[in-house]
């Protein structure tokens, strides 16, 4: 029996792992969860739960609290966007596994948080960091040759950069293959996201730049793959269904039966992979050159990036601005000589009223 925090429980990582702990009460035990929007589905999971007012925290602040409050086996990290940093941080200096589906705190906090981590206490929840920890256990790290994050490619793949001018919010919103919030949607159209998840995946599993690759798959099914040095790719596949990197990431390393159906092999399947076009989408380039710089470079391009999308969303800037204002945002930043907690809420605070600047230019 596992007992697990769940932070950010209304949102959709946070919804589908109360679901995989509702459906399955002989692995695990919901201690506390924390929430920054709809107080009514919130109540509604205490309730459900049994959880009382000492065990749920409204708040990115209150959530890093709670984390370090209760005695816990599992943190499931959802909060959206780089304020789930604290969280991470207490998570990790707790002693307690880290679920990890806020990518943005471990982006931003970069080595902050990995020097904090004692190896293995952090199990991706992303898709696609889940599936490449499943294809690593076909081999040791000496044999890994290259990891293969895949993408949608959004709902613009194959558009020109003249397509893209011409957008809007609400067919950005329309992902083809993923149920998501506002932001990440949006990056998924822009490929941010993507570029974010390639920071991701170098952290993580400790693989340089050069030896992570992107391919563009529309089905969504192959997760991501890892290819071994002596040829062999090995690729994890599965339903969309969001509920099998949260289960596994609550339960690591074991599996948890039924979490989701399987694929069915009594019927056809194309599954196709293209070359992305950084030439039309500069924003996986951007953000390799964002980690390769490291230090607060990528808690810049995130903030800048938050900035733009809600500039993007409230009709102030277009499209392809988006990463017109992340560019300048990370061009025009000079980062502090020692990397700390102060600095990078520094310059994201720095990135977010540059970025706004820019934004208020260009309107």
């Amino acid at each position: 029996m596992r007992k697990v925090i769940v932070l950010g429980s209304t949102g959709s990582i946070g919804t589908q792992a109360l679901e995989v702990i509702q459906k399955n009460p002989d692995r695990f035990e919901l201690v506390g969860i924390s929430y920054n929007a709809n107080k009514e589905l919130a109540d509604s999971q205490a309730k459900q739960f049994g959880l009382a007012g000492d065990q749920v925290a409204v708040g990115a602040d209150m959530a890093a609290e709670l984390v370090l409050a209760i005695g816990a086996d599992v943190v499931l990290n959802g909060i959206t966007g780089s304020a789930g940093l604290k969280s991470t941080i207490a998570a990790l200096k707790s002693g307690k596994t880290l679920a990890l589906a806020n990518k943005e705190s471990l982006i931003v906090g970069g080595e902050l948080v990995t020097k904090l981590a004692r190896p293995g206490q952090i199990v991706p929840v992303d898709s696609e960091h889940s599936a490449i920890a499943q294809c690593l256990r076909s081999g040791s790290e000496l044999e890994v040759e290259k990891l293969i994050l895949t993408a949608s490619g959004g709902p613009f793949r194959g558009f020109s950069r003249e397509q893209l001018k011409q957008v809007t919010p609400a067919q950005a919103l329309k992902h083809p293959t993923w149920d998501m919030g506002k932001v990440v949607t949006t990056n998924s159209a822009t490929l941010v996201n993507k570029g974010l998840e390639v920071i991701e995946a170098s952290l993580l599993f400790g693989i340089g730049f050069e030896r992570i690759e992107v391919s563009v798959h529309p089905q969504s099914i192959v997760h991501s793959m890892v290819e071994f040095n002596d040829g062999s790719v090995i690729a994890q596949a599965s339903v969309t269904d969001m509920k099998l990197p949260v289960a596994l990431g609550m339960a690591w390393p074991d599996r948890v039966p039924n979490t989701t159906e399987p694929l069915d092999w009594s019927k056809a399947h194309t599954w196709n992979f293209e070359p992305l076009d950084e030439s039309v989408f500069s924003a996986i380039k951007l953000a390799r050159a964002v980690g390769i710089k490291a230090q607060t470079f990528p808690a810049v391009f995130n903030a800048a990036n938050e900035q733009a999308v809600d500039g993007f969303h409230a009709g102030k800037i277009g499209f392809l601005q988006i990463l017109d204002v992340i560019s300048e945002t990370v061009q025009a930043h000079t980062p502090e000589s020692t990397l700390s907690l102060e600095s990078v809420l520094e310059a994201e605070r720095w990135a977010r009223a540059t970025a706004d600047s820019l934004i208020a230019k260009w309107q």
